[in-house]
């Protein structure tokens, strides 16, 4: 098939590198022009392991383009894959101008073509509120008129980041909203290369399709949220959340997926899914107290944690002029995303009560540079982000924080706090090594 991607970022490159891959013809579309310049150089914008080889390989055989000409990105297309960006606004509302604005250059291209065309499927990939795409099929027949052939569909994406290859080629299911059996079989030929495993292609209406995937991420947030309370409640009354978490995670009815204790969610989905959620049942008239809870109860964490931080010092003049270390920046291990990242919250309280804030990440470092201009101090190695500081503070769990050398980090720092956002350490471990500890769900450790 002859495929476009509308939007260059994560879910579009990823979609349109992995469909390339399966002989199809891919182009993906970006107003953006430095972009489109980079990846016609080879150059990947997002860090994720596997796709700039996948890239390369099928940009080398002809399969993969990129471009900024509308025209040609739609003129032979059999599908059209709307893979824009949209987030909430300051209300927690989802955007969707750049929805609109794919829907009207397409519609533009749709109608120079005129009505003898074979029917495009324009499909909606991005995340958007239930009825949109319905809403975008409605607003491209008002601008081609009667004449002009084309057919909608939803195909949300399901992947995570820092594992989006292997979700993509191994997909858990398939889903596909319709409106006729001829556009189903098309998305049929279309993924059967990926579900060869046995696991399923579900073909339902549009507007249960956009549904299943803010339930799924809404759900999943819902577990984050739901461990980091019972977090919370250990730490209030002495239990400790790991063992509580073994105890209840060996009923087959919960499982352990998505029930680690921590600094809560981050990263594109799950905050802005969980909003939507929140905003589609106020248009009407729902009260949608679940949803509501799970966003306060992750924004709330945060602070809770950035309490312990400010609880330690207390007593040594609080935290001005005080360095905080902060390993782990990216909202997750294994990507460069930053985006509603715990880490960034944490800093910039830091910095507001007047800390000297250094960090470190893997990949994200150049991002956090960005967003965070010249406040914190980023550094390319963790010791030396870590080197003179008063407290270290684990804020995404990267392997190779996992198992530092604490003799070197007794040496380099000024002070010996550690502030485990991820509970990658045993109590007694720091304990000995002569470190106050604070963790999530447990009780501090003072030093040995």
């Amino acid at each position: 098939m002859r495929l476009t991607m509308v939007g260059t970022g994560y879910v579009g490159l990823v979609t349109g590198v992995c469909f390339s891959n399966t002989g199809n013809h891919v182009i993906c579309l970006d107003v953006d022009a430095g972009k489109i310049e980079k990846l016609n150089k080879g150059v990947c914008p997002i860090y994720e392991p596997g796709l700039t080889e996948l890239m390369e390989r099928n940009v080398a055989a002809g399969r993969l383009e990129f471009t900024t000409d509308k025209s040609k990105a739609y003129r032979d297309a059999d599908m059209i894959f709307i893979c824009v960006g949209t987030p909430s606004d300051e209300r927690g509302h989802t955007d969707l101008k750049y929805v609109h604005g794919a829907a009207d250059d397409i519609a533009d291209v749709l109608k120079s073509l005129g009505p003898k065309q074979t029917p495009k499927v324009i499909v909606m990939k991005s995340t958007v509120p239930v009825g949109t795409t319905l809403a975008v099929r409605d607003r491209i027949r008002a601008r081609v008129g009667p004449e002009i052939p084309f057919r909608v569909a939803d195909n949300p994406e399901f992947l995570k980041e820092g594992a989006a290859i292997d979700d993509f080629n191994k997909p858990d299911r398939v889903v596909v909203g319709v409106e006729d059996e001829a556009t189903g079989n098309a998305f049929k030929d279309l993924y059967d290369p990926f579900v060869r495993n046995g696991h399923p292609i579900y073909l339902m209406d549009i507007l249960s399709a956009e549904m299943v995937k803010y339930a799924s991420n809404n759900f999943l947030a819902t577990k984050i949220s739901f461990i980091n309370e019972m977090a919370n409640l250990c730490e209030a009354y002495g239990a400790d959340i790991n063992r509580v978490r073994e105890g209840m995670c060996s009923d087959k009815r919960i499982g352990n997926a998505f029930l680690y204790p921590g600094l809560g969610y981050g990263g594109s989905c799950f905050p802005k899914d969980t909003l939507a959620c929140i905003m589609m049942g106020e248009t009407r008239g729902l009260s949608v107290s679940v949803s509501k809870a799970v966003h306060d109860t992750n924004q709330k964490q945060r602070d809770r944690f950035f309490d312990k931080i400010q609880g330690h010092f207390k007593s040594q003049g609080g935290l001005s002029g005080k360095t905080l270390a902060f390993w782990g920046i990216a909202f997750k291990p294994r990507t460069d995303d930053i985006r509603e990242a715990p880490a960034l919250t944490l800093m910039r309280k830091a910095l507001g009560y007047g800390a000297l804030v250094r960090g470190f990440d893997p990949v994200a470092n150049e991002n956090a540079r960005r967003e965070l201009g010249s406040g914190p101090v980023i550094l390319e190695d963790m010791y030396e982000a870590a080197k003179g500081a008063d407290a270290l503070v684990i804020s995404t769990d990267w392997d190779e924080f996992k198992s530092p050398d604490f003799g070197r980090l007794a040496q380099i720092m000024r002070g010996k706090v550690i502030f485990d956002g991820r509970n990658l350490y045993r109590r007694g471990q720091l304990g000995e090594k002569g470190f106050w500890y604070y963790s999530v769900g447990r009780a501090p450790v003072k030093p040995a």
